[in-house]
């Protein structure tokens, strides 16, 4: 009996590859310098003759879902926990260096089996996507007083997106990425306050092990523009918490 996933890799693999040329657009956003401080991650910000140190949205956004995570590592085991945890982060950093290489339109590294499949298994996807406007960019909200690194802004379908790029065992139910759609309107909101340019819409590339691509596309941005406050108020709130106890 053929393995299906086999068979999907076979048919990627062998299918003929058409040359994509993706446009870029100029840019002037800084280079940040990143460091992390008690398991938080900052970054550090200019800001006339000082830096300022602002909290990252990842720390942000994984301080808002601890609770879950904690649940979850209890549920499988720490031993287990930490297995899938960095098999995963594996498998997304090699995913991350294929795509950044394919649209910058450079040769595509060699990395682990896996990960070839599941970029092959997004080239149809990340052929929407063009004139990008950043790959890996650092932005910052001095008003929010979060930054962070966002994967890629550039039109996807023709729109001026803020996409993200995810790998998973299979596609997870909408309503369990939430965090990652408040990540990327973050992006679109610092954007706006460093540019003056506004987004579209919000696209979560999810590229799993089953052999599917999901596209999550989000247009409701003022939805989660006050999940993007609430996240940091709750984030603050129980730092000063912790710090009056």
């Amino acid at each position: 009996m053929t393995n299906p996933l086999i068979e999907k890799y076979n048919e990627i693999h062998n299918k003929k590859e058409i040359l994509t040329r993706f446009n870029h657009l100029d840019n002037v956003l800084p280079q940040l310098e990143r460091e992390t401080i008690d398991g938080v991650r900052y970054y550090s910000v200019p800001d006339e003759d000082q830096l300022l140190k602002l909290v990252s949205i990842t720390s942000v956004t994984s301080h808002f879902n601890k609770e879950i995570f904690v649940k979850w590592r209890k549920r499988v085991g720490v031993e287990e926990a930490d297995k899938i945890t960095k098999a995963a982060t594996s498998r997304g950093t090699d995913l991350h260096t294929l795509v950044e290489n394919y649209l910058y339109n450079r040769d595509l590294p060699s990395v682990q089996p896996i990960s070839d499949f599941l970029f092959k298994i997004a080239k149809t996807q990340l052929n929407k996507i063009n004139n990008i406007y950043c790959l890996e960019g650092a932005l910052y909200s001095k008003q929010l007083g979060v930054a962070g690194t966002t994967d890629c802004i550039a039109e996807f379908d023709g729109e001026l997106a803020v996409i993200d790029f995810k790998t998973s065992k299979k596609p997870k139910p909408r309503e369990w990425i939430e965090n990652y759609f408040v990540q990327a309107m973050f992006y679109g909101m610092a954007l706006y306050e460093m540019t003056g340019i506004r987004i579209k819409k919000l696209v979560i590339i999810m590229t799993c092990e089953n052999g599917e691509c999901v596209i999550y596309e989000e247009r409701d941005l003022n939805k989660y523009m006050k999940l993007v406050v609430q996240y940091i108020k709750k984030f603050v709130n129980d730092k000063l918490e912790l710090m009056s106890a």
